[in-house]
């Protein structure tokens, strides 16, 4: 069922769902963010890291 059905009814257990899984989307869009930010900035740098024996 979707939001946009007549039958649609918010009770408790949509509300906890949906809480749940916006808040697990929250977590992963915000490390996926830090990964690529953080990636840019190393690249910016020259990306020169301690693996980087040369």
């Amino acid at each position: 069922m979707f939001p946009f059905i007549f039958e649609w009814v918010w009770d408790e257990g949509h509300i906890m769902f949906f809480g749940a899984m916006w808040y697990v989307i929250l977590i992963l869009a915000s490390g996926l963010g830090y990964c690529l930010i953080k990636a840019v900035k190393d690249t910016l740098a020259g990306g020169h890291g301690p693996q980087d024996h040369h």
